[in-house]
Order: structure tokens, then sequence, then C-alpha cells
């Protein structure tokens, strides 16, 4: 959620985020409602500052202004109650108009409708050449039978699989290698629950907006998180954290479901695009600076590159452009891994920055003991108290997605598959994956 003192400051920048973003809201309607609720309130204040002071003078009247009195008092009362009910229709408006509110962009961040125009930085390893006629990761996975997509169709309906034998050792290999990484650096793990209530989908910015794409537990009122950040990120929800405490560096491993409503072609086939999958996630929390932001960005960004160099996976990042950002990111790295059969450099991670865009809409704070440079998309100076933190996030590895690289990058001429080096000590030794 954004400050809406910032709206108020400059409406023409968010005006122009949402169509950058392309995101429809009504920000002069947003603003409508802010300075009626404004007057509503003022109107309360000085309603109770009058009935105060006629309550206390009411014992030292004569009994002939007691009656003029108290008849002032009723029709506060009446003021009251009709300000209130004006308030409970209007709150509601204003509070969604907020949550609808795109977080702009950096300004380095480039303009663009949609992937297409998002914009490369670099690449990192080579792109291997085949003197045999290579096989995707759906023809090798069968044929090696570590993959059993029909049986999951069957079982569980369109876009999703089995993987048996070494092909779900791998799965765990990779996570379990990518969790090691993590650990190493310091990140706390955590097991998190799945299931998730609407007030953690909508801290995390998932609501609205991504209703369509979740799993929703109807007679619970619970929803099955797509990613572990919604929980890493809202488990300090609501508290107050000490400066000291700061930064937080989270890192867990979980399933995750996504409908992928509107997914169709060359993404659906195989194990690109899925309802069900495991990703290791990680999340960082810390104060509220833009220089701290961007750090952790980079740093986000880095560990998720030493996974992909150590896997010798060839890879690119990319700077997302606008129209491919969510409505709360900032900016946004994203890994793409080069895939074989799909002939491209293909999205298998994203780094983001929220700066305090969740922190707001969660009420996560904390006590601030200096006075930061810069907060938020600003870089106003604030007084020191209690500031919201910024917040990070960044898809470690997520699996069997990466499975489409490795299987199809390290098959050999008689369809085995080499295993990564550095996965070998997760499938006791294991270094081919062979026809049984």
């Amino acid at each position: 959620m954004i400050d809406i003192k910032q709206i108020r400051e400059n409406p023409e920048k968010f005006m122009a985020a949402c169509v950058a973003k392309k995101f429809e809201v009504n920000i002069d309607r947003l603003l409508e409602a802010d300075a009626e609720l404004k007057n509503i309130k003022q109107q309360l204040q000085n309603i109770s500052t009058d009935k105060n002071r006629i309550g206390k003078s009411i014992p030292k009247l004569p009994p002939e202004q007691k009656q003029s009195a108290l008849s002032q008092l009723t029709e506060l009362k009446e003021q009251e109650s009709k300000c209130n009910e004006e308030l409970k229709q209007l709150q509601p408006q204003f509070d969604e108009l907020m949550q609808q509110v795109p977080q702009p962009a950096d300004e380095d961040v480039p303009l663009g409708k949609d992937d297409t125009e998002n914009i490369e930085i670099r690449k990192e390893g080579k792109i291997p050449q085949f003197d045999f006629e290579p096989k995707d990761h759906v023809q090798l996975g069968i044929a090696l039978g570590i993959m059993d997509i029909e049986r999951g169709v069957k079982l569980a309906g369109t876009r999703n699989y089995f993987l048996k034998g070494d092909g779900a050792l791998l799965h765990w290999a990779v996570l379990r290698f990518a969790m090691d990484v993590m650990i190493d650096r310091g990140y706390i793990p955590l097991s998190v629950p799945l299931l998730m209530k609407d007030q953690a989908m909508q801290g995390t910015g998932y609501y609205p907006g991504s209703e369509e794409q979740t799993y929703r537990m109807e007679k619970d009122q619970l929803n099955l998180a797509g990613t572990a950040e919604v929980p890493l990120t809202a488990y300090r929800m609501g508290e107050t954290l000490n400066d000291e405490e700061l930064p937080l560096k989270y890192v867990a491993l979980s399933s995750c479901f996504r409908r992928e409503a509107g997914a169709a072609g060359k993404d659906t086939y195989g194990l690109y695009r899925i309802h069900q999958f495991d990703k290791v996630e990680q999340v960082v929390i810390c104060k509220n600076s833009i220089e701290e932001s961007n750090k952790y960005h980079d740093e986000i960004l880095a560990n998720a590159e030493a996974v992909m160099q150590a896997l010798e996976l060839p890879y690119r990042i990319a700077n997302v452009c606008t129209g491919d950002l969510g409505r709360g990111q900032a900016k946004k790295f994203d890994i793409e891994a080069w895939m074989p059969s799909r002939g491209n450099y293909c999205e298998t991670h994203s780094a983001s920055k929220f700066y305090e865009f969740q922190a707001r809409r969660m009420n996560l704070r904390y006590k601030d003991s200096a006075t930061p440079a810069s907060t938020g998309a600003s870089s106003s100076p604030r007084k020191r108290g209690n500031l919201f933190c910024h917040t990070l996030n960044n898809t470690v590895i997520a699996s069997p997605r990466i499975l489409i690289p490795i299987l199809e990058l390290y098959q050999n001429a008689d369809g085995s598959i080499t295993v990564p080096q550095v996965l070998r000590p997760y499938m006791n030794g294991k270094e081919k994956i062979t026809q049984k």
C-alpha cells in the first residue's frame, strides 16, 4: 500500500504508474474520497469537542439554560450519528481504492507493455552445442522412466505429473542443494504453513489481483499459497521490531500451488507451467532505506545466481519492464535459463523489491533509533519513531521447472543424463541417470 500523503502531493506520479503498469485505478475518485473522509473526521472531532464542552458546563448552568444545553447535546449526537454512518459507508470505498494503487517503478525500470520488452542486462555461461539430435525434457523423462505425465493428468487433471525414481531424487537434490547454499549464507530456514488467511494474501499484495490464480478453500476461508513469499514476508506482520533485529533473512522450501488461469500454448507443455511445484524462496526484511533495499536486491539476485552457476546452467539477467511488474514491485530482475527445447532463455527466478509497499499493508514496523537517509520511493527524511520496514524476495530455485534445462543440457547421445557435479552428494554419488 502507498502512503496517501505521497498520492496527495503528487497524484500525477501515481496516475502515470497506473498507465505504465496497466492497472486501472481512479486516482481522482481516491483523492475525492480522501478529502471527504478528512472532512467527516474533522466534523467528528469538532462535535466531540463541543459535546465535552457543553457536558462540562451543564452542572454549572442555571436551570433556565440547562434545557437549551441538553437540546444542543441531542442535536450534536444526531450529527455525530449521521457522520459515523457516512464514515461507515465511505471508508470501505477508500480502503478498496488504496489497495489497488500500484507502486511507481524505479526510474531505471524500462517502459514496456509485457515481458517481450524486458531489457537484457547480461548473459552468463555458454550454451552447449550437441553433435546429436537432442531430445526435450519430456522425451528424456519418459524414456528414462523418471517422469509420468499421463498418470499425473489421469489422477489430478491437466498440467500435473509424477516424478519417479531418479527423477524424484534429482528434484529433491536441487532443492536440498539450494537450501544448503542459503543456510551457509546466513539465511534462517523456516518450515512454513501453506494455507494462508486472506489477511496474509492482502498484506503481501496478492489480493486484490491474484484471486483467479489462487486455489481457495472456500469452506475454511483459506488460500493455498502460490509461493513461500507469503508466509515468510507475513511471518512478523502486525509487529513492531527493534532495529537491531534487522535485516531479517529467511529461506523456506515449500510446495506452491497456482491455477495458471489463461496459460496456453507451449507454456503448458511438459513441466514449464504446472499447478503444483516446489520452490526455495528467500525473503529479506530490512530498514526503511532505499540504499539498503538496493543492496539486498543485489544480494538476493547474487544468491540465486550462485546456485545457477554451481549447476553450470547458462542464463541471462533481465531488467523487467513496467508492464510486466506486479502492483507492489518497484523493480524486478528475472533470471532466465537457456532451455534448448524452447529455443530461448525462459524465466526461472524473479528478484523483487517492494520498499514499504508490503510492510505498510501488513503493518510491519520497526523502532528507529536513527534518522534514515531516505524512505519508500521518496528521499525525504523522516523523524525518528516507528517506521515501516522494506521487503524483498527472490526465488532461489523452483523445481521441476529447473529440471527442464538440467535434463536437456546435461543429456548425452545415448539418452542418459549426467548428474551435475554439485548434486551428486544428494543422490548418493550417482553420476548418471540411465534407463533401467
